[in-house]
């Protein structure tokens, strides 16, 4: 479990195939900022770019550790295919403070930068989420981009799906690696965790109710 709060911003720095088929997953060694890995230990859950990984191998006097992912996964997620920044975040501790909403680390669907740009101090970002998701996705509500925890503060119903706008503030873009999106840029995206339950309680069979 995770809270959308982002602890570092890491760099895919290489990308290992675990075997020669298209079935076979990647090994990704993620270099890290110093000290990051101090409270660390192997078979922990760390979320890059939003999707929880396991630590597979760890070597903190250079910052460094490996996850290995399926090639399920990589179908299904963004940004984990080829070296470079993503945000990172270790998972929640049972004392920690809940400072965005409940994240899974799951990705639900990936979506498209649509508009990216500075407005007076603050960034505005639109994304299109696809319409198996957008359904999820209202006014003032919780959203996940690329693992960092976002209100939601317009939505606009399209054909493809919806397009979601989001204000990041200036401390966002610059301790996420959120500022380097682009229009066209893939992201992963969850949906807020209790609008699974809300959907799946009305819409459950009343059988099924006990």
């Amino acid at each position: 479990m995770f809270t959308g709060i982002i602890t570092g911003v890491g760099r895919i720095a290489a990308i290992q195939a675990l075997g020669d088929s298209p079935t076979h997953g990647k090994r990704l060694s993620v270099v890290c900022p110093s000290n990051y890995l101090d409270d660390v230990g192997l078979g922990d859950s760390i979320a890059l770019n939003g999707a929880c990984m396991t630590v597979t191998s760890l070597d903190a006097t250079v910052n460094r550790f490996t996850i290995d992912i399926s090639a399920e996964s990589l179908s299904k997620t963004a940004g984990l295919n080829a070296p470079g920044s993503i945000n990172l975040e270790k998972a929640l501790r049972a004392n920690d403070r809940l400072g965005g909403h409940l994240v899974s680390g799951h990705v639900d669907g990936i979506g498209t930068v649509t508009y990216f740009k500075q407005i007076g101090e603050s960034w505005e970002l639109r994304v299109l989420a696809p319409k198996d998701i957008a359904k999820y996705l209202a006014y003032k509500g919780s959203i996940t981009i690329n693992g960092v925890s976002l209100t939601v503060n317009r939505i606009v119903d399209v054909d493809a799906g919806c397009e979601a706008t989001i204000n990041l503030i200036p401390h966002t873009v610059d301790n996420t690696a959120l500022g380097g999106l682009s229009v066209g840029t893939a992201i992963n995206l969850e949906i807020d965790l209790i609008a699974r339950y809300v959907e799946r309680m009305l819409n459950s069979n009343p059988s099924l109710t006990v």
